[in-house]
């Protein structure tokens, strides 16, 4: 996406000269003549750069008052400042007040453009450094091998490229927030931001206001311009958050300002022009909330030019080591203690366990492990470690000792107690499917039919759920 740079000068041929220049190298430009205009154009449309005159004619505010006024509104938009006055003192005081860069006119063509480069490039490693101090800790891959996962990767990859909105819908802790954080890493505006809005937290007297922002009162210092995360977005990707929970007046606005790109700030009267592609995801049947009257029929269209089904954790038992493991390397690495080694059959546990709370429960989980699991760090976890609650799921064979039970039996009849209740705990850990449990344990599908039918293990041949 093209560079948005707002050129503020009283002379209109200088204006010409740095456009002409700036859109031979395939910058979007705007200009103006004065402060009133400069101030009007910034807060229309937050540009990605302004490169600003110190000394303006018939304007309300020279070109330190101007930047003053912007950097109060919004300091991470780098500003250059250029004069055919200029002394040492000018260009301290401008840099000293947040200017990125001072030129002299009448300056060189290649001189302008790579200090533009420059200034866009600062801001650009500036904001990526705080996106990234906000974003620590939060995952920005999908982990796992299962045919769901392999599925949701390839939707991404197509979709995110392309601009399309994304509605993300799942259970709650299915990872949608990782998802949306992919499609924004994959896509045109990876290098822009990507802001959140938790809808189902928001107190929904304040959503139009966090949404859309406010307008700033006659005094800047006493009542400042607020933007909204639309605003905060401008060049990236606003994700929505459980959007079910939005109130249907706003819901009625945002309709208004997706098809529009713009909006008007509470208390304002002009028209904000943004750039950003939204995404959301709700862990509710929206068919269901539109019938009830709750949610737009409008408004979901709109976000579901591409759905994805974000699915529960059971859906996918086959991902549980590779999530668990990932989890625990992790927190290893944010506590500063070493990671322990999860056992086989405290894997195999883990797996037969539905799940409710979905990864985010597993991570949770593992966290806890970690600290409060007995044993030191070279102690593998073991299934009698588990909470109560996940280590009740465990296969019976987990659980408890049974050689006693087996030495009181004919060596026919313990080996099919041991057939039946491994296979047992290899289908519940597979979710039902033979085919994986057939090739976990070595067999062919149609012996492991034989198997199962001759022990008299209930199977239903359980596909992946698509």
């Amino acid at each position: 996406m093209a560079h948005d740079i707002l050129i503020v000068d009283d002379e209109p041929d200088i204006r010409a000269l740095i456009a002409g220049i700036l859109d031979d190298e395939g910058y979007e430009v705007r200009q103006a003549a004065n402060s009133d205009g400069a101030l009007a154009a910034f807060r229309q449309k937050r540009p990605n750069l302004v490169i600003l005159d110190i000394w303006l004619q018939n304007s309300r505010l020279d070109g330190l008052g101007i930047l003053e006024a912007l950097h109060r509104e919004e300091p991470r938009v780098p500003v250059v400042m250029i004069s055919g006055h200029g002394t040492i003192e000018t260009a301290v005081q401008a840099i000293q007040q947040g200017a990125y860069d001072f030129i002299e006119k009448p300056f060189k063509s290649d001189r302008l453009l790579l200090i533009v480069a420059r200034a866009l490039e600062a801001a650009r490693l500036k904001r990526e450094n705080s996106e990234l101090r906000l974003r620590s800790g939060s995952e920005t891959e999908l982990v796992g091998t299962s045919s769901l996962i392999a599925q949701i990767r390839n939707a991404i990859d197509k979709v995110a490229p392309t601009g399309s909105r994304v509605l993300l819908t799942g259970p709650a802790g299915s990872g949608k927030e990782v998802a949306a954080r992919m499609i924004h890493a994959r896509s045109r505006r990876a290098d822009e931001p990507f802001v959140a809005l938790n809808c189902a937290t928001l107190n929904p007297a304040r959503f139009e206001e966090e949404l859309f922002g406010v307008e700033g009162g006659p005094d800047p210092v006493a009542h400042p311009r607020r933007q909204g995360v639309l605003e905060r977005a401008h060049g990236g990707t606003l994700l929505l958050d459980e959007v079910a929970d939005m109130p249907l007046e706003t819901q009625g606005k945002i309709v208004r300002a997706l098809q529009e790109q713009g909006f008007e700030r509470i208390g304002g009267a002009t028209r904000v022009k943004v750039d950003v592609r939204v995404t959301a995801t709700t862990n509710r049947d929206l068919s269901a909330e539109i019938a009830a009257g709750r949610f737009r029929e409008d408004l979901y269209y709109r976000l579901a030019v591409v759905p994805i089904r974000m699915p529960s954790l059971r859906e996918r038992r086959e991902d549980v080591p590779a999530l668990a493991r990932h989890f625990m390397a992790k927190s290893a690495e944010n506590s500063g203690v070493p990671a322990r080694e999860i056992s086989e059959d405290a894997m195999a546990a883990m797996q037969a366990y539905d799940w409710p709370g979905n990864v985010r429960q597993l991570r949770n989980l593992v966290d806890w492990l970690l600290i409060m699991a007995p044993g030191g760090p070279a102690d593998p976890i073991r299934p009698e470690m588990l909470p109560p609650e996940v280590g009740s799921a465990a296969p019976a064979m987990l659980k408890l000792d049974r050689s006693s039970e087996i030495m009181t039996l004919p060596l026919r009849d313990a080996r099919e107690l041991f057939e039946r209740q491994y296979l047992e705990a290899q289908l519940l850990r597979f979710g039902g499917n033979i085919s994986r449990t057939a090739n976990f344990v070595g067999m062919e599908r149609s012996a492991l039919h034989r198997k199962l039918k001759f022990l008299g293990v209930q199977a239903e041949d359980r596909a992946p759920v698509p």
